[in-house]
């Protein structure tokens, strides 16, 4: 662990002058894992394996983070949407979290704005300071030396069970990351941040995040704008309103399965925040 932290320090140091005026623009590409299994008759096997194709095609997404030494923006890349293959008329939508991610380091504070729902809300809390174990792992993506870094903590989801009731399950995770301090900055995609280099890389053991292109201080300076419009709420406010809103749709959702109503193979799936 010494020897890992002594070198993490030479790569800081070795890099640090150059943090002072430091900008830049970060692309990553996501990935997750599908294990979606529909209790329904009328989802036969074949079905079900177009479904999980479905998913993950729309799950790998592109991001940029724009950051310089105090703040950065974090948002998902506009791209076309592909036509739905599945033939049974079966229309899944997805909803993966955050719009646009302002991050403000020397603040410590953040504002991510959300659209849920048709309405667009602005989140504004405190930076969530995680405590992250140091790993004596490293290994090169691109042309940067990383080293490893992991933390744990526990995750609630809600799943629609198969008499029409709604379960929740709390899990343990373990999120692991790699940073290099070759770029010095303490910040990285989505809300990650906290170590002493940028993050390339983000496994939660579900979703995956790598970082595959890398412009440092470019010739055009970078602009990072807070977002400005929409609903303001806390993290906590905007937690209650979008687990009331989702429970309300899936009381729908049972509402239609007892009657039979076609919609009923329309099917919502959310996924983190």
């Amino acid at each position: 662990m010494q020897k890992h932290y002594l070198s993490a320090l030479l790569l800081l140091f070795s890099t640090i002058g150059l943090a002072q005026n430091f900008q830049g623009v970060a692309t990553y590409k996501s990935h997750r894992k599908v294990d979606l299994k529909l209790d329904d008759k009328n989802v036969n096997e074949e079905m079900q394996e177009q479904i999980q194709a479905q998913l993950r095609r729309q799950f790998q997404q592109e991001y940029t983070l724009t950051f310089n030494k105090n703040e950065s923006l974090y948002k998902q890349e506009e791209k076309l949407e592909a036509p739905n293959p599945i033939q049974s008329g079966m229309q899944i939508k997805i909803s993966q979290g955050s719009d646009i991610m302002y991050k403000n380091l020397k603040e410590n504070r953040y504002t991510n704005k959300n659209e849920i729902f048709g309405k667009v809300f602005l989140i504004k809390d405190s930076l969530n300071k995680r405590k992250w174990k140091l790993v004596n792992e490293t290994k090169n993506i691109g042309d940067y030396t990383c080293f490893k870094a992991e933390f744990s903590d526990d995750y609630t989801t809600q799943t629609l069970t198969s008499d029409g009731g709604v379960e929740e399950v709390t899990k343990p995770r373990t999120t692991s990351i790699w940073y290099t301090p070759q770029i010095p900055i303490n910040n990285g995609p989505a809300d990650y941040f906290g170590l002493p280099g940028l993050i390339l890389e983000v496994n939660d053991g579900d979703l995956t995040l790598v970082c595959s292109k890398i412009v440092l201080n470019p010739k055009e300076e970078v602009q990072i704008t807070e977002p400005t419009k929409g609903k303001e709420v806390s993290q906590e406010e905007f937690d209650e309103i979008r687990d009331k809103k989702s429970e309300e749709m899936m009381e729908q959702f049972r509402s239609r399965r007892g009657s039979g109503d076609g919609d009923g193979d329309r099917v919502m799936i959310r996924i983190g925040g």
